[in-house]
């Protein structure tokens, strides 16, 4: 089956280190944990518009300066942690800089509530990118660029542009989303998508990157768009395996990597709770990610893969640990310096999966 061309992004990619110039033990493939963590005292602080309303305005600017300050902070912790596990990559909670964007009590980074706060994340931005750290966003399902309602595309669009600006100021490469609905048929859809994301300042358009998702657009769907409009498509492997299209894996990993020219490649893998051999809905995560479910054309390969689990870093270091037994390097999952992490031990595992499906691996 031929391969569509690699586009070549009219959006230069965010200027960060080559990947092989981060720490990535034992094989080619990045894993990366997504926005928050289980068991490591490593936490994002939040709050509601509700509260914030009832503060006096002093104390409001103050409150929501504190929140910034301190996941700045915390991000920097993060990043460090991954350094430290020679995992690869960190997705950043959208929340990062609570009711940024909020109708009536949003406020800016050149605000009042805003001192300081660019300088602590530009400082863990520094810290990723000497540590080789991929850094990325995933919006949120309601970030919707191309449908019907005006509104939601203004909405949408404002969401995208303050990720946009916290994402400039970390050295996050992309914000990942989905195609949205199929309002008047997925055509029709995707022209709207492609108009919406043309209205994208060009620090938001050049991180915007599309993925598959598990209920209406496949890869299939979206490769057309992602060539014509030069976005990368982030391939997830269990949306395909439960939204499939006529590609196997192997084909639709080698068609999302392409569309990435000469950039590293990412993927996202998760596991659902229910067994794929047994009847019920296969799309909720599982804690942790069943070897089997790792598709083996991907060992070896130049790539980020988000591992999208309950169990957070415990997931991706279970993970980690299987994929260094199957290429033959140190079993043991631990800090670059230092004695190996403690990984709770495993769930029992689930029934074995049915293998018959033409995009299981």
């Amino acid at each position: 089956m031929g391969s569509p061309a690699a586009a070549v992004c009219a959006y230069p990619p965010v200027s960060l280190r080559a990947a092989a110039d981060g720490p990535i033990p034992w094989n080619m493939v990045r894993l990366g944990l997504c926005c928050t963590f289980l068991d490591e005292p490593i936490k994002f602080r939040t709050t509601t518009a509700r509260h914030v309303s009832t503060l006096d305005p002093q104390r409001r600017v103050d409150f929501l300066r504190e929140l910034a300050l301190h996941n700045a902070d915390a991000l920097d912790e993060a990043i460090t942690w991954c350094a430290t596990h020679h995992v690869g990559a960190f997705r950043v909670q959208n929340g990062l800089l609570p009711l940024y964007t909020h109708p009536e009590v949003g406020w800016t980074l050149d605000g009042q509530a805003g001192r300081g706060v660019a300088e602590r994340l530009r400082a863990a931005g520094t810290n990723a990118r000497d540590a080789g750290i991929r850094l990325s966003f995933h919006p949120d399902q309601y970030i919707v660029p191309g449908s019907l309602n005006p509104a939601t595309v203004t909405a949408s669009l404002r969401e995208l542009e303050y990720i946009a600006e916290v994402a400039e100021l970390i050295g996050a490469e992309q914000l990942t989303i989905h195609g949205g609905g199929a309002q008047g048929g997925k055509a029709a859809s995707l022209a709207r998508l492609g108009h919406g994301l043309d209205r994208l300042s060009p620090r938001a358009r050049a991180r915007v990157v599309l993925e598959n998702d598990d209920r209406v657009y496949t890869v299939e769907d979206l490769l057309p768009l992602c060539t014509a409009a030069q976005v990368p498509l982030i391939y997830d492997v269990h949306h395909h395996r439960c939204n499939p299209d006529r590609y196997t894996i192997e084909e639709a990993t080698g068609l999302a990597a392409a569309t990435w020219g000469e950039r590293e490649p990412w993927a996202h893998l998760s596991s659902p709770i229910v067994a794929w051999s047994l009847k019920g809905d296969h799309r909720p995560h599982a804690d942790y990610i069943d070897p089997e479910d790792f598709p083996h054309c991907w060992l070896g390969r130049r790539m980020s893969v988000d591992i999208e689990a309950k169990a957070k870093e415990q997931a991706v270091l279970r993970l980690a640990q299987w994929m260094r037994r199957m290429e033959g390097g140190p079993a043991e999952v631990g800090p670059a310096e230092g004695g190996p992490a403690e990984v709770r031990p495993a769930k029992p595992a689930p029934a074995s999966r049915a293998a018959s499906r033409r995009v299981r691996a």
